[in-house]
């Protein structure tokens, strides 16, 4: 799809003013990192929500919100080159605070869910951050700009416990979702205040909403059907209607593509080796270590009921003070990788951050029963993490164009969304079986949150093994010097 500047001129055209970009920095790297930072706090908020509204569902509350996120991801990103980036960041978060300020006054957990979904919309903001930052930055602060905003986890990573078991611990969920609603109103007045509009439209688009829907329909087809396929019965003929349906949608979406003058995804680009490795690759072990808090945050958050459950039963401040040599090695990990970035191949990278990440969630299928087994675990886990998320979008840089970057990083986003909710969806399944319901709430034992650790290392373990069809590329300084020339 064609590209156009349109008015105002860019950053560059304009006087530089430090004092402006650092405002603009401070308002997207608020926007990327606090869909990180939501997603711990509801992942430390499921046990308590659990039991006061006693479902045995808690699944989909982190799922709704990873659902409609990745359903709309693709609208969202074709809207914005439509309409312009802002415009469309704004409309974005303001649907979020409505559906986070749904949930915190929620009183049954069918209003709270729909509240989650309609927030989960505000997960589609990250990527038009980083393509606002390319449009909008003289060239000078663009490498520093997304930098910042990338090295962001890193704050999330070690402050979000401590945030999360404050406010768990003295004002309980109803202060977590509440905070959700607060945080997601400063990050639309951020945005509307601070960030200018993209100059960068497209000349001429039209919405493709018959492959948005297929895809989108595909997608949550599949996902319904791995949550309910213990209740229906993994052979049953409703279980197999709805996989066999989610195929088909998904492979009409691909002829559909193929036809359309102005498709989502240009199959163009996604057809490309490196292209479509790179993105298998990371999406898969990227998305499964996602997936991962789902089996940890209950392990550590839910009660110890003899033969009813065998959580850990820590407070959320306890929790922060013993995973934060965890959040330490993920800031290390990330740190390090972008150091490495421009002498070692991404590929080495990647596989080496996902063995880490295997070995150490396998230490900890056996030993997570007290504190140190659980630092232990975390930190070799820990590490292999901060490799992971930071390698994805050097990655990624290597293999497109700079044109075709905010594309891309869209893609990467949906494949590595589709990936953490099957793969978080099948977790609490697998840890179901070993489980016990009281009271209407679905309670794990020890083998449950095992084999759910396990069913982790698998799917981290396949991401590094894709790697292996990655084909070489330039490293990440040789594709910096590409693009500027």
């Amino acid at each position: 799809m064609s590209q156009t500047r349109t008015s105002p001129p860019s950053a560059d055209e304009r006087p530089p003013s430090t004092t402006r970009n650092v405002l603009v920095v401070v308002a997207l790297v608020w926007t990327v990192q606090l869909v990180s930072l939501v997603a711990a706090l509801s992942g430390i908020a499921q046990a308590d929500i659990a039991i006061h509204f006693r479902t045995t569902e808690i699944a989909w509350f982190t799922l709704m919100t990873l659902l409609t996120g990745t359903f709309f991801l693709p609208f969202v990103v074709k809207a914005a080159a439509i309409f312009g980036k802002k415009r469309v960041l704004l409309v974005a978060t303001g649907l979020g605070f409505a559906g986070d300020l749904l949930a915190a006054v929620a009183t049954d957990y069918r209003t709270l869910l729909i509240g989650r979904g309609i927030a989960g919309i505000y997960a589609a903001t990250a990527p038009l951050a980083y393509a606002i930052t390319r449009d909008v930055f003289p060239r000078r602060w663009v490498g520093l700009a997304s930098g910042i905003l990338a090295g962001g986890v890193g704050l999330v990573a070690f402050g979000g416990p401590f945030l999360s078991g404050w406010l768990l611990d003295d004002y309980g969920f109803r202060g977590v979702l509440w905070f959700m609603a607060i945080s997601t109103a400063v990050s639309f007045l951020l945005v509307a205040v601070f960030v200018p509009e993209s100059p960068i439209r497209a000349a001429a688009g039209r919405m493709d909403w018959v492959g948005g829907l297929l895809l989108g329909g595909g997608v949550t087809a599949v996902v319904y059907a791995v949550g309910q396929g213990s209740h229906w019965g993994w052979g049953s003929g409703r279980f197999v209607g709805w996989v066999v349906g989610a195929a088909i949608a998904l492979v009409v979406f691909v002829l559909v593509e193929r036809r359309v003058a102005e498709p989502l995804f240009p199959l163009s680009m996604t057809r490309r080796r490196p292209v479509w490795t790179v993105l298998l690759a990371t999406s898969i072990a990227a998305g499964s270590l996602s997936a991962v808090g789902v089996v940890l945050q209950l392990l550590i958050l839910m009660p110890n009921i003899p033969t009813i459950s065998e959580g850990l039963g820590w407070s959320g401040t306890h929790n922060a003070i013993v995973t934060s040599p965890i959040s330490a090695m993920i800031i290390v990990g990330a740190v390090g990788t972008g150091l490495l970035a421009r002498r070692v191949d991404a590929r080495l990278l990647l596989a080496t951050g996902s063995a880490l990440t295997a070995i150490g969630y396998g230490i900890g299928t056996h030993l997570h029963h007290n504190a140190p087994q659980i630092i232990e675990m975390g930190v070799i886990a820990g590490l292999g993490t901060g490799i992971v998320v930071a390698v994805v979008p050097i990655m990624i840089i290597e293999v497109v164009s700079p044109e075709e970057q905010a594309l891309a990083n869209g893609v990467q986003t949906l494949g590595q969304g589709v990936a953490q909710i099957v793969v978080s969806q099948l977790a609490f399944v697998v840890m179901a079986q070993h489980g016990a319901v009281l009271k209407g709430t679905q309670f794990y034992l020890d083998k449950g949150f095992t084999n759910g650790l396990w069913l982790v290392v698998g799917c981290v373990t396949a991401g590094a093994l894709l790697v292996a069809l990655i084909p070489r590329s330039k490293r990440l300084d040789e594709a910096e010097v590409g693009q500027a020339a």
